[in-house]
């Protein structure tokens, strides 16, 4: 334990002396350490890039413009509308757009497997729900209709047991159903948490959902700008030990979003490899921005932003309590705030040009329609 003190005292000296900035922790080497002689030992560790920052002045930027239609206000009152529709039955063919429920039962080499057989299942045609060749087998078939499908299961398919394989499923349309959108009522206004005021208090929230949105798509499309411009303008070499480190996070991240199951599907940490560096290099890139910027923290964007986190719902003033008390949340609400402070300085130095565009382009709204 006294040697680990030593050491751990000597090395700080001598990298504050040397002005060293380790990127790494330090793998310590041939200890001496023999009563009546001075500690001897090697330090091994990398260290961090100088880094030359261009002047942010010479960056290219371009601004998104954008305002809300009338026509982009009447075509998200239509989703909203497809969101939730009706069905009634129809005796004719199913196609395209129609829900139809079915018996079926699969067989892959003659055999029935787990998951290969259901009673009264709904889908929509052409929706994705099913596999492709699952739902051409559906189109065509009217109420009472047999049909055989065959299905081939991709070879990355969820799961192994069918994956690669092909399958022959014996299809029964119980119903063809077609859809009709329901009308612009109290009940639909109701169902999208508009008690009153009707169309008109339904249109209001609507709009301002829509701004918010195309707020955060500038936004986000402005941010992803800016890093992309510092790197391109700031090549640097990253440290192998930051982009291991890096690379073993972003695996941690994966496994606790698949709620730790089935390691066996965690990326390669090859394909890892190129994501870590540029996580890495705009690391230290935003760092240096904010080192030779002077930045801090500014506390009124933090409250802002904790305003923004919790709305104004009944439980806001509990939330944001929760938050105050929770030291790594502050952290994460802190440093999310600092990173709109960098985007923000570089957006004021560098040249930057306006560009219009529309609330789909911006959005993505109706892309997959």
């Amino acid at each position: 334990e006294v040697v680990g003190d030593l050491l751990r005292e000597t090395y700080s000296e001598a990298i504050s002396q040397q002005r060293l900035r380790p990127a790494t922790d330090p793998k310590i080497e041939q200890v001496s350490a023999e009563s009546g002689t001075d500690l001897r030992y090697v330090a091994f560790f990398e260290v961090m890039p100088e880094i030359d920052l261009k002047p942010l002045s010479q960056l290219t930027l371009e601004r998104a413009t954008s305002e809300i239609t009338e026509a982009d206000q009447g075509a998200m009152l239509e989703a909203m509308r497809r969101q939730r529709p009706d069905y009634v039955a129809v005796d004719r063919e199913a196609g395209e757009g129609d829900r139809v429920t079915v018996d079926f039962e699969g067989r892959i080499d003659g055999e029935t497997f787990q998951g290969g057989s259901a009673h009264d299942l709904p889908f929509v045609i052409g929706q994705g729900r099913m596999l492709k060749e699952f739902e051409d087998g559906a189109r065509g078939v009217k109420a009472g209709e047999t049909r055989s499908v065959t299905v081939n299961f991709p070879v990355d398919y969820g799961s192994a047991a069918v994956a690669g394989k092909t399958a022959i499923f014996t299809v029964t349309v119980n119903k063809v159903e077609e859809q009709r959108l329901p009308e612009i009522d109290d009940v639909f206004c109701a169902a999208f948490g508009v008690s009153e005021g009707g169309l008109e208090a339904l249109k209001t929230e609507m709009l301002e959902s829509m701004k918010r949105e195309l707020s955060n798509a500038i936004k986000n499309r402005v941010r992803a700008q800016v890093f992309d411009k510092l790197l391109d303008a700031n090549p640097i070499d990253v440290p192998r030990g930051m982009v291991a480190e890096t690379v073993q996070s972003m695996q941690l991240d994966f496994a606790r979003r698949m709620g730790g199951k089935d390691v066996s599907q965690l990326p390669n940490p090859d394909s890892m490899q190129e994501p870590a560096k540029r996580r890495v290099a705009l690391g230290l890139l935003v760092g240096e921005v904010i080192r030779t910027g002077n930045l801090k923290v500014e506390r009124e964007r933090v409250n802002a932003r904790l305003n923004e986190l919790v709305g104004d719902q009944p439980s806001a003033d509990e939330m944001r309590r929760q938050y105050l008390q929770n030291a790594e949340a502050m952290r994460q609400v802190e440093s999310q705030t600092l990173e709109e402070q960098v985007v923000d300085y570089v957006l004021a130095q560098a040249q930057v040009t306006e560009k219009a565009y529309s609330f789909s382009e911006l959005t993505g709204f109706g892309a997959s329609a």
